[in-house]
């Protein structure tokens, strides 16, 4: 398990060295995405109107309010990600996404796509949104306003983190792992209760 301290845009190579367990911090662009962003992507077919090739991605719909033509940030949280499985594997292998953010980790589909293209999953803990809040520099940009809040943000971050690599590109899922460990203890504990 290593501490990483990474800068967006992510390299293909760079991915490729976390492996699960580590714990992540970067800084550069991150952008917010949510089920109707994805939504309006993949189903209604609008392009993104800037690339996302490198770069992370964040499971959000961030608390912001808009003054004259600048937006500020008031809250910017994390949603469960398991909703948005459908729509993970094309955002890594068609539009370039190295790292999704976000709670409960995601299936197979992504994980699949994690060990194609290079990329990860970064858990970020629940409850954080003050900590997340003020890693955030800036709202850079907010595209697809009329979605608001579930647009497409661009945020500047500083030492966005600690997040931690749970789906990695080799194929290890600690979700899965814990998982499986849980289930091997609920047996034995069965075994010594007695119960079959």
């Amino acid at each position: 398990m290593a501490e990483q301290h990474l800068h967006t845009p992510f390299t293909e190579e760079v991915i490729r060295d976390l492996q699960a367990g580590d714990v992540v911090y970067f800084s550069g662009t991150l952008f917010g995405i949510r089920d109707l962003t994805q939504i309006y992507m993949f189903d209604q077919n609008h392009e993104p109107p800037v690339s996302l090739e490198g770069m992370p991605c964040i499971h959000t719909a961030p608390s912001l309010r808009k003054i004259g033509d600048k937006w500020e940030k008031i809250c910017v949280g994390t949603t469960t990600s398991t909703r948005m499985e459908r729509f993970t594997p094309d955002l890594i292998g068609k539009y370039g996404v190295r790292a999704i953010i976000g709670k409960g980790g995601l299936y197979e589909g992504s994980l699949e796509a994690m060990k194609k293209y290079g990329a990860v999953y970064l858990a970020i803990v629940g409850g954080a949104a003050a900590l997340e809040t003020q890693q955030i520099e800036e709202v850079e940009a907010v595209y697809w306003e009329h979605l608001h809040p579930e647009a497409l943000y661009q945020f500047r971050v500083k030492d966005f983190g600690p997040l931690t690599v749970a789906m990695d590109s080799h194929g290890r899922h600690l979700y899965f792992e814990v998982k499986e460990e849980a289930k091997k203890r609920m047996q034995r504990i069965y075994q010594k209760l007695g119960v079959s």
